[in-house]
């Protein structure tokens, strides 16, 4: 089932994007397939896995990895300046432990878009998988590592980090594209309001002066992501929308490593696709 005219957006949101695996897990399924595709961060992780039709695969690389003791680290953090073992997550998982399958990832006939931030100009900047091909992990990792926990990753003459940090929620990318509906997988619960990055603020500024842009987004990060929701409710009040949002977190936080936290919260995500199934191919029109 390939529906055109559709976008899947995806979240990230760390380790709490087990909710979005759950969901991707169940239309593997039941042969659910959008034509286009964009995420960032953990939204994008999932969708790879989406992409290259492999069921299981997302539950294995995050549930089952979460407490491997170099998967993530403070000692590590400490050390290098990187709490999440980028190696592992991008180069021994995907390349040697549970290979990825790129053949099947490259030929799929559908639009996949990988956010990032350039950090030098504070824009998110967006790679369809088929401009990247071998530079797909990097882009990946770029998409996923956040300021303080990673390494900022060079690409093209790009200084770039997270895209969640610039387009948390990147649905206006999917309008742009000229989807007339959207499916929107969130990581929050609903009636989530972001706080400004108040403390610690100077700190983060003294840090990246050398990347001004990027200051200035996180510096208004809060805004876009709230405005961000308006959008998503008044889209889904249109009836363009179709959203997901997990009903309950499970205690799951960006950074969780308990596995049956985790895997309940994973569950969470296939249990409501399963109970929205009816409600999702009305809005398809299916």
């Amino acid at each position: 089932m390939t529906l055109e005219n559709t976008g899947l957006v995806l979240e990230g949101g760390g380790m709490r994007g087990v909710f979005t695996g759950g969901i991707l897990e169940f239309f593997m399924d039941n042969n659910i397939h959008f034509p286009y595709i964009v995420g960032v961060s953990a939204g994008a992780c999932n969708a790879a896995s989406y992409v290259s039709r492999q069921p299981g695969r997302n539950k294995a690389i995050t549930v089952e990895y979460a407490n491997h003791p170099d998967y993530i680290s403070y000692k590590r953090l400490f050390r290098s300046g990187e709490l999440f073992n980028m190696d592992l997550i991008f180069e021994q998982i995907p390349n040697k432990e549970n290979p990825f399958d790129y053949y099947r990832f490259f030929q799929s006939k559908q639009k996949f878009y990988v956010g990032v931030t350039d950090c030098r100009t504070g824009e998110t900047v967006y790679y369809e998988k088929t401009e990247i091909k071998e530079e797909f992990n990097k882009v990946l990792r770029a998409s996923s590592s956040l300021p303080f926990v990673a390494p900022v990753v060079t690409y093209k003459n790009r200084i770039l980090l997270d895209g969640g940090i610039s387009d948390p929620i990147p649905v206006k990318q999917s309008i742009k594209a000229g989807n007339e509906k959207h499916i929107i997988i969130l990581t929050q619960c609903r009636g989530y309001v972001k706080k400004p990055a108040k403390r610690g603020m100077w700190y983060f500024s003294r840090k990246y002066k050398q990347y001004q842009g990027l200051v200035n987004v996180v510096k208004e990060r809060s805004t876009v992501y709230n405005e961000t929701l308006a959008t998503v409710d008044k889209l889904e009040q249109e009836g363009k929308a179709f959203v997901f949002r997990p009903l309950n977190l499970q205690n799951v936080s960006r950074t969780e490593r308990r596995k049956d936290r985790l895997e309940a919260l994973y569950n969470h995500g296939y249990k409501q696709a399963a109970e929205r199934l009816d409600e999702l191919k009305h809005f398809l029109q299916l």
